[in-house]
């Protein structure tokens, strides 16, 4: 496997990306990694490694770069604690339109570099991510062929960006896994989304994971639960191979 980390030029500034791809057979399709609220980690780019060994070059960026933050370090349980009000103020900088022009400028990066294939490519996001995923299959319609939301919020709001409503714009095939036991996506909105998507035409599956938290494919986390983290990763794979290879 061939990883470095290095910043790339957007409009706000440079973002630090992890970037991770086999050191043969390329050029490899793209995937977007979209970090979840917690920030850059090890945990993640672990992860990044994982899809990478299936045949990909994938994309970890910092997506908190505009605020001077990389990596936040171990989070305490209480959600009242400075630790954790920081990480919300973070994820509240963000917006979609931001994480779009960061989008474009990973994807004009990797235009220059051998090892990234020029065809279609995937995007996957995690809890906050979920909804940058999925716009960005809208915002890139003609080369995003694959996107999945993992216990992603925000799915259904009155924003014109909001996952369910730009769905319709995407060509992409969408996923979305979601925790049986989640406050920010609670059971009663997963029908609305499921009816949200049939209105848009999206081809896209909604999957409820039975007896999972919001944070279940995290190994790090207490409440990670391998059955369903081993599941996401087949789920996720065998999307990519569908639709990318």
């Amino acid at each position: 496997m061939h990883e470095r980390q290095l910043d790339i030029e957007t409009k706000d500034g440079r973002t630090t990306t992890f970037i991770v791809h086999p050191d043969r057979g390329g050029p490899h399709p793209i995937i977007l990694f979209y970090m979840d609220a917690p920030a850059i980690r090890e945990e993640l780019r672990d992860m990044a490694r994982r899809l990478a060994t299936s045949g990909y070059y994938v994309m970890l960026p910092n997506l908190y770069y505009r605020e001077g933050v990389m990596e936040l370090g171990p989070l305490p349980a209480d959600p009242e604690s400075p630790e954790r009000k920081r990480m919300r103020a973070l994820m509240e900088s963000l917006t979609i339109a931001k994480i779009m022009d960061d989008t474009d400028a990973l994807l004009a990066f990797a235009a220059k570099d051998p090892a990234a294939s020029k065809g279609k490519i995937g995007a996957v996001g995690y809890c906050m991510s979920g909804q940058y995923a999925i716009n960005a299959a809208a915002h890139i319609p003609d080369r995003v062929a694959a996107a999945a939301s993992i216990y992603g919020v925000r799915l259904i709001t009155e924003k014109p960006d909001s996952p369910h409503l730009v769905a319709r714009k995407a060509k992409a095939e969408l996923y979305f896994a979601c925790a049986e036991r989640d406050h920010w996506v609670p059971l009663e909105q997963i029908e609305p989304l499921k009816q949200a998507l049939k209105e848009a035409n999206a081809e896209a599956e909604v999957e409820i994971y039975e007896d999972t938290d919001h944070g279940f494919a995290f190994p790090s986390r207490v409440i990670y639960k391998k059955h369903a983290a081993e599941r996401h990763w087949e789920r996720l794979l065998t999307l990519f191979k569908r639709t990318l290879t």
